[in-house]
């Protein structure tokens, strides 16, 4: 959520930035805004002025009762409560429109950064680099399910007849493969002086659209009936919501964190999810990263985030590339993101396995996590990125792992976490 006096004074600029989103039914949302704006301070105006008279009259009440002049002090009592009358008529308007204001301002995106590239959506996003070098083996390599298959790892019927489509039993070496990835994952993080933490697995509402829009809340989150909270769809939710409505001390800045959750997404809309494969799932384990910190340090942040999953993946002998994804792409509270793309030798392209946001103020703001500094409080940066993310990475592993015999090979810093393994046959 943008500030409301920077789109008071700047509405072509919001309004520019509507555009670069492809988002122009937004447009009007802008006027609207400025408009009930208006009128939210004229009403506010006219109750500060009301208030102070009726303060006046209540002591002109006591003065004139004082001297006798009882008739005169009635008809002081009248204005009283003729402006107590009308100032609780304008507060009831100023309350309803903040509401309004608050909601539309909701679904303003925030302002994107400058180097974002313009484009309508993930087809044109923009490749940044490359990591490593994508390797094609001369053998065929199956689908990722056939060869969780052949080690008795995976059984999807089972899933299916249990809970429906989007959901698997992982048994064996490559349940304990998934484990060691995140095991790893959750090291690799601290050895980089995140602190460890496991979140809640549910939010409630408040927090939910503190750290997203209601349109990814829509496609994304399972609601428990009856109850005010939310399944994560990734720990960085919960993870933001810790510090609602904290002010932080400057100096104990920036937060660091590092947290495993499970993840449960509905996935509305998304294609894929009747496949016979891992790929788009309802649930999933993920090892996240997040920063609170002030917002002069939040690019440096951006860039050592992604660059830890890129460091992550290249340590497992993965082929990776981050992409700059472009305004149409960005969910609304973005300001930038960079997609992690790991290498399928069977696909012969890339793939998402992780992505890093930086979202500026939006979420602070909505959320009130502040700054106590020097010069005054102010609204933190925070920022989220994915270590990693099984069963995607499973994936990427498998196929880049996999030997012509059908062996897969565990790289060096995953074996302490595998009994020593340096096999899976």
């Amino acid at each position: 959520m943008i500030d409301l006096k920077f789109l008071r004074e700047n509405p072509e600029i919001v309004k520019q930035n509507i555009k670069n989103k492809f988002q122009d039914r937004k447009l009007p949302l802008v006027d609207e805004v400025i408009e009930l704006d208006a009128k939210s301070r004229a009403a506010k105006g006219e109750a500060d002025a009301l208030r102070a008279d009726r303060n006046k009259f209540s002591k002109q009440i006591g003065i004139l009762m004082s001297q006798g002049k009882k008739e005169e002090a009635e008809e002081m009592k009248k204005k009283v409560t003729a402006a107590s009358a009308h100032l609780a008529e304008l507060e009831a308007l100023e309350g309803e429109l903040s509401e309004k204001i608050t909601k539309i301002m909701m679904v303003i995106p925030n302002i994107i950064d400058p180097s974002v590239p313009i484009g309508k959506d993930d087809s044109e996003n923009v490749e940044v680099q490359r990591y490593g070098e994508p390797v094609v083996p001369d053998f065929e390599i199956p689908y990722h399910t056939e060869i969780m298959e052949k080690f008795n790892g995976i059984d999807l019927d089972a899933a299916r007849d249990v809970a429906g489509n989007g959901f698997y039993y992982l048994m064996g070496d490559i349940a304990r493969l998934h484990s060691a990835v995140i095991s790893y994952a959750r090291d690799f993080m601290i050895d980089r002086g995140f602190t460890y933490c496991v979140p809640p697995f549910m939010i409630r509402s408040n927090v939910v659209t503190g750290v997203m829009s209601f349109d990814e809340m829509d496609a994304m989150m399972y609601k428990i009936e009856g109850e005010d909270l939310y399944l994560i769809g990734t720990s960085e939710h919960s993870m933001i919501g810790k510090f609602i409505d904290k002010i932080i001390q400057e100096d104990e800045l920036p937060k660091t964190l590092t947290s495993y959750s499970p993840c449960f997404r509905k996935e509305k809309g998304a294609h894929g999810i009747e496949e016979r494969g891992v790929y788009r799932i309802h649930q999933f384990e993920k090892q996240e990263m997040i920063v609170v910190c002030k917002p002069e340090d939040s690019k440096m942040w951006f860039d050592k985030l992604w660059q830890n999953t890129v460091d992550l993946f290249r340590s497992l002998d993965i082929p990776v590339r981050t992409l700059e994804c472009c305004s149409g792409d960005l969910a609304d509270l973005k300001v930038k993101s960079v997609d992690v793309e790991a290498w399928s030798p069977r696909q012969k392209k890339y793939f998402e396995v992780g992505s890093c946001s930086n979202l500026g103020d939006a979420q602070a703001r909505r959320l009130k996590i502040r700054i106590n500094g020097k010069d005054g409080k102010y609204f933190a940066h925070t920022l989220n990125n994915t270590v990693v993310a099984p069963p995607r990475m499973l994936i990427a592993f498998l196929e880049n792992n996999l030997n012509a015999d059908g062996t897969v090979n565990i790289p060096k810093v995953l074996q302490p976490y595998m009994g020593g393994k340096t096999l899976i046959k």
